[in-house]
């Protein structure tokens, strides 16, 4: 590779010998995702997974795939680009989660005004932290330079995964019946949902990111930043434990889109309110942008990044089994009889 290069190319604003250096630093980062049933390394044509299904009597492939949106823009502001990776792979592994699938390998985009080597490096780093703490493999991805389409020192992050079930093992919410649990998850904070309202409420391009607010016990930025937690490694336990009887990634839509999602027809989710952590972010979103607690519940996980339903007679032991995995959680509500949907009391 070190004899190409294109002095034309490079005129024209695409510098592929800075690609190649991008993929030399970003080697080390993903050699700490290698799991077993990876072949090769980077380079390549295509990502090879070998798949070891022996433990599954009918395995399904499941994939999920998805971006960060305008979350970027905090990232582009605060110069601080090794996180945002997890965010990438935490929407779609978590995902996938939620139909009872254990990820196996990971692959990204990135599409940049101009390809600046140290910076993909970061991105990397945190595709690659997302899979370390999912348990999968990053196994490629492609890093595009668009120059014209994007200012230079922009770019835009997706990705998606692929993992596998066993299909008796499925969530597909068969089992699921009145006086079952919904257990709460909790989320690290705003997660990667909702931003451009909060970009509109703080209107953080004219504004100081890196000041201090008490309600948060540090800088707005920073708080916003702190990358979606990743679910997979305690609730995959759970599963081996327990019988969940559905899921649901609280992403965009909030509470009233994605906990029906996981709910059979003629029954609901009744939630106590009362019993729902916000976390202070929210709280501060609300109140800065005069937004209705109706439109908070549908907007953003508020403080709940994934709920899981349970049997109630098993509901103590699913929280024992969280908990001892490193993973807070707390009972919010239960299934009830109703037209399919979220209710608030």
């Amino acid at each position: 590779m070190s004899e190409s290069h294109s002095s034309s190319y490079a005129a024209a604003g695409v510098d592929i010998v800075a690609g190649y250096k991008s993929v030399e630093l970003m080697k080390e980062h993903v050699r700490r995702t290698m799991v077993p049933g990876v072949l090769g390394g980077l380079g390549g044509f295509g990502g090879f997974f070998q798949l070891d299904l022996s433990e599954m009597k009918n395995p399904v492939l499941v994939s999920g795939t998805d971006g960060v949106g305008t979350k970027l823009k905090l990232a582009f502001l605060l110069d601080k680009h090794d996180t945002i990776g997890i965010d990438c792979v935490a929407m779609c592994v978590n995902d996938i989660l939620a139909c009872g699938a254990k990820p196996l390998f990971f692959l990204d985009y990135i599409a940049c005004g101009r390809n600046i080597p140290e910076k993909i490096a970061a991105i990397v780093a945190g595709v690659a932290e997302g899979c370390v703490q999912a348990g999968c493999a990053l196994i490629g991805g492609e890093t595009a330079e668009h120059p014209g389409m994007m200012p230079e020192e922009e770019y835009d992050l997706a990705g998606f995964t692929v993992g596998a079930v066993d299909k008796e093992k499925i969530l597909d919410n068969s089992d699921m019946k009145a006086g079952d649990v919904l257990l709460a998850l909790p989320s690290t904070g705003v997660h990667s949902n909702g931003f451009s309202l909060v970009r509109k409420v703080f209107d953080l391009e004219g504004k100081d990111l890196r000041r201090y607010v008490p309600e948060l016990g540090g800088e707005l930025g920073e708080t916003l930043l702190t990358p979606t937690q990743i679910y997979v490694k305690p609730v995959l336990e759970l599963m081996k434990q327990v019988a969940v009887h559905g899921a649901s990634h609280i992403t965009g839509g909030g509470f009233y889109e994605n906990i029906p999602r996981c709910i059979p027809q003629g029954l609901m989710a009744r939630v106590d309110k009362s019993a729902v952590k916000v976390l202070p972010i929210f709280d501060l979103i609300a109140k800065e942008g005069n937004i209705p607690e109706r439109d908070m519940f549908n907007t953003y996980n508020m403080g709940v990044g994934m709920v899981l339903v349970v049997p109630a007679n098993q509901a103590d032991k699913a929280m024992e089994v969280l908990k001892a995995q490193g993973q807070e959680c707390y009972m919010m509500g239960e299934i009830v009889p109703g037209e399919k949907g979220v209710e608030l009391c």
